[in-house]
Protein backbone atom coordinates (compact mmCIF):
# COMPACT_ATOMS: atom_id res chain seq x y z
CA UNK A 1 0.00 0.00 0.00
CA UNK A 2 1.48 3.54 -0.83
CA UNK A 3 1.64 5.82 1.41
CA UNK A 4 -1.46 8.69 1.24
CA UNK A 5 -0.64 12.61 0.67
CA UNK A 6 -1.07 14.53 4.33
CA UNK A 7 0.53 10.74 5.58
CA UNK A 8 3.03 11.12 8.63
CA UNK A 9 5.60 10.43 6.66
CA UNK A 10 5.38 13.51 4.24
CA UNK A 11 6.95 16.39 6.73
CA UNK A 12 6.01 20.08 6.29
CA UNK A 13 8.98 22.44 5.73
CA UNK A 14 9.47 25.18 7.76
CA UNK A 15 10.01 28.47 6.57
CA UNK A 16 12.81 30.96 7.98
CA UNK A 17 11.74 34.71 8.72
CA UNK A 18 13.88 38.01 8.29
CA UNK A 19 14.76 37.16 11.91
CA UNK A 20 16.05 33.80 11.48
CA UNK A 21 17.89 35.93 8.33
CA UNK A 22 19.15 38.19 11.08
CA UNK A 23 21.17 35.86 12.79
CA UNK A 24 23.30 34.17 9.67
CA UNK A 25 26.87 34.67 10.06
CA UNK A 26 28.74 38.08 8.29
CA UNK A 27 31.11 35.55 6.75
CA UNK A 28 31.91 36.65 3.01
CA UNK A 29 29.04 34.75 1.65
CA UNK A 30 25.38 36.40 0.55
CA UNK A 31 22.56 34.84 2.03
CA UNK A 32 18.99 35.59 1.03
CA UNK A 33 15.54 33.99 1.54
CA UNK A 34 13.16 32.96 -1.06
CA UNK A 35 9.64 31.78 0.08
CA UNK A 36 11.28 30.92 3.64
CA UNK A 37 13.93 29.09 1.93
CA UNK A 38 18.15 29.53 2.98
CA UNK A 39 20.13 30.23 -0.27
CA UNK A 40 23.51 30.96 0.15
CA UNK A 41 26.13 32.16 -2.35
CA UNK A 42 29.51 32.53 -2.20
CA UNK A 43 31.44 36.37 -2.52
CA UNK A 44 31.16 37.35 -5.77
CA UNK A 45 34.77 36.34 -8.23
CA UNK A 46 36.75 39.49 -9.92
CA UNK A 47 34.56 39.67 -13.25
CA UNK A 48 31.37 39.97 -11.67
CA UNK A 49 32.29 43.11 -9.44
CA UNK A 50 34.55 44.82 -12.34
CA UNK A 51 30.84 43.90 -14.01
CA UNK A 52 29.06 45.57 -11.03
CA UNK A 53 31.11 48.50 -10.41
CA UNK A 54 30.85 49.39 -13.88
CA UNK A 55 27.05 49.30 -14.38
CA UNK A 56 27.12 51.51 -10.73
CA UNK A 57 29.45 54.20 -11.83
CA UNK A 58 27.36 54.26 -15.56
CA UNK A 59 23.76 54.67 -13.66
CA UNK A 60 25.56 56.94 -10.98
CA UNK A 61 26.83 59.29 -13.07
CA UNK A 62 24.11 59.83 -14.80
CA UNK A 63 22.07 60.04 -11.99
CA UNK A 64 24.56 62.73 -10.48
CA UNK A 65 23.68 65.06 -13.72
CA UNK A 66 19.80 63.66 -14.05
CA UNK A 67 19.13 63.34 -9.61
CA UNK A 68 15.45 61.08 -10.26
CA UNK A 69 16.71 58.43 -7.88
CA UNK A 70 19.22 56.26 -6.37
CA UNK A 71 21.19 53.50 -7.80
CA UNK A 72 22.66 51.10 -4.80
CA UNK A 73 24.81 47.61 -4.80
CA UNK A 74 24.52 44.33 -2.77
CA UNK A 75 25.08 44.03 0.00
CA UNK A 76 21.56 45.57 0.79
CA UNK A 77 18.55 43.61 2.28
CA UNK A 78 15.51 44.61 0.13
CA UNK A 79 12.80 43.07 1.95
CA UNK A 80 9.72 42.15 0.30
CA UNK A 81 8.19 39.86 3.07
CA UNK A 82 9.20 38.48 5.89
CA UNK A 83 10.10 35.13 3.95
CA UNK A 84 11.84 37.03 0.57
CA UNK A 85 14.83 38.78 1.33
CA UNK A 86 17.43 39.39 -1.08
CA UNK A 87 20.63 41.25 -1.85
CA UNK A 88 20.79 42.00 -5.65
CA UNK A 89 23.80 42.97 -6.80
CA UNK A 90 22.52 46.68 -8.49
CA UNK A 91 19.08 48.36 -8.04
CA UNK A 92 17.92 51.63 -9.14
CA UNK A 93 14.55 53.62 -7.21
CA UNK A 94 13.63 56.46 -7.78
CA UNK A 95 12.93 58.98 -5.49
CA UNK A 96 9.39 58.72 -5.12
CA UNK A 97 9.56 54.60 -5.02
CA UNK A 98 12.64 55.52 -2.35
CA UNK A 99 10.29 57.92 -0.05
CA UNK A 100 7.89 55.25 0.44
CA UNK A 101 10.49 52.14 1.20
CA UNK A 102 13.32 53.13 2.06
CA UNK A 103 13.95 52.76 6.51
CA UNK A 104 17.00 53.10 7.47
CA UNK A 105 18.50 49.33 7.47
CA UNK A 106 16.81 47.97 4.58
CA UNK A 107 14.40 48.66 1.79
CA UNK A 108 10.75 47.04 2.38
CA UNK A 109 9.68 46.56 -1.06
CA UNK A 110 10.06 46.28 -4.75
CA UNK A 111 12.74 48.75 -6.40
CA UNK A 112 11.98 49.41 -9.80
CA UNK A 113 14.82 47.85 -11.91
CA UNK A 114 16.53 45.05 -10.01
CA UNK A 115 20.14 43.30 -11.34
CA UNK A 116 21.87 40.38 -11.14
CA UNK A 117 25.70 39.43 -12.42
CA UNK A 118 24.98 35.26 -13.05
CA UNK A 119 27.28 32.68 -12.53
CA UNK A 120 27.09 29.34 -12.84
CA UNK A 121 26.13 28.93 -9.51
CA UNK A 122 23.28 30.97 -9.32
CA UNK A 123 21.97 31.05 -13.05
CA UNK A 124 19.20 28.84 -13.09
CA UNK A 125 17.93 30.76 -10.28
CA UNK A 126 18.25 34.12 -11.15
CA UNK A 127 16.19 33.34 -14.41
CA UNK A 128 13.45 31.13 -12.16
CA UNK A 129 12.87 31.47 -8.69
CA UNK A 130 14.21 35.09 -8.27
CA UNK A 131 12.51 36.38 -11.43
CA UNK A 132 9.01 34.77 -10.55
CA UNK A 133 9.49 36.59 -6.97
CA UNK A 134 10.49 39.78 -8.57
CA UNK A 135 7.14 39.52 -10.77
CA UNK A 136 5.02 38.58 -7.72
CA UNK A 137 6.98 41.83 -5.55
CA UNK A 138 6.09 44.47 -8.51
CA UNK A 139 9.57 44.81 -10.16
CA UNK A 140 9.09 47.14 -12.99
CA UNK A 141 12.44 45.98 -14.73
CA UNK A 142 15.17 42.92 -14.44
CA UNK A 143 18.49 42.38 -16.03
CA UNK A 144 20.13 39.09 -15.85
CA UNK A 145 23.52 39.83 -16.66
CA UNK A 146 25.84 36.47 -18.29
CA UNK A 147 29.57 37.28 -17.64
CA UNK A 148 30.59 34.04 -19.65
CA UNK A 149 28.91 35.19 -22.71
CA UNK A 150 28.88 39.07 -22.47
CA UNK A 151 24.95 39.28 -22.56
CA UNK A 152 21.79 40.82 -21.01
CA UNK A 153 18.76 39.39 -20.73
CA UNK A 154 16.01 42.38 -20.30
CA UNK A 155 12.69 41.56 -18.63
CA UNK A 156 10.16 44.02 -18.07
CA UNK A 157 6.98 43.75 -17.28
CA UNK A 158 3.88 44.03 -18.84
CA UNK A 159 0.93 43.85 -17.07
CA UNK A 160 2.14 42.82 -13.95
CA UNK A 161 4.56 40.12 -15.91
CA UNK A 162 7.95 39.90 -16.41
CA UNK A 163 7.44 37.79 -19.75
CA UNK A 164 10.02 36.67 -22.18
CA UNK A 165 13.46 38.83 -22.32
CA UNK A 166 14.93 40.65 -24.53
CA UNK A 167 18.35 39.49 -25.17
CA UNK A 168 21.26 42.06 -25.54
CA UNK A 169 25.11 41.63 -26.47
CA UNK A 170 28.44 43.09 -26.56
CA UNK A 171 29.53 41.02 -29.52
CA UNK A 172 26.57 42.50 -31.51
CA UNK A 173 27.62 45.92 -30.25
CA UNK A 174 23.98 46.52 -28.20
CA UNK A 175 23.19 49.06 -26.17
CA UNK A 176 21.34 49.07 -22.82
CA UNK A 177 18.53 51.23 -22.16
CA UNK A 178 15.40 51.49 -19.91
CA UNK A 179 13.00 53.81 -19.95
CA UNK A 180 13.35 53.97 -16.44
CA UNK A 181 16.00 55.95 -16.66
CA UNK A 182 15.27 58.08 -20.20
CA UNK A 183 18.20 58.77 -22.13
CA UNK A 184 20.71 56.36 -20.46
CA UNK A 185 22.23 54.77 -23.11
CA UNK A 186 24.92 51.70 -21.28
CA UNK A 187 26.75 50.54 -24.24
CA UNK A 188 27.50 46.13 -23.27
CA UNK A 189 31.19 46.99 -24.95
CA UNK A 190 31.49 49.06 -22.06
CA UNK A 191 30.31 46.97 -19.38
CA UNK A 192 32.06 43.74 -20.67
CA UNK A 193 35.24 45.31 -21.01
Amino acid sequence: MSPMAGSDDVKSRVKLTYDDFLQFPDDGNRYELIDGEHYVTPSPDLRHQQISGRLHLIIGNWLEAHPIGQVYYAPLDVVFTNVDVVEPDLLYMSNERAASISTPQNLAGAPELVVEIGSPSTRKRDETIKRRLYERSGVSEYWVVDPELDIVRVFRSRDGELGRPMELSAEAGDMLTTPLLPGLDIPLARVFA
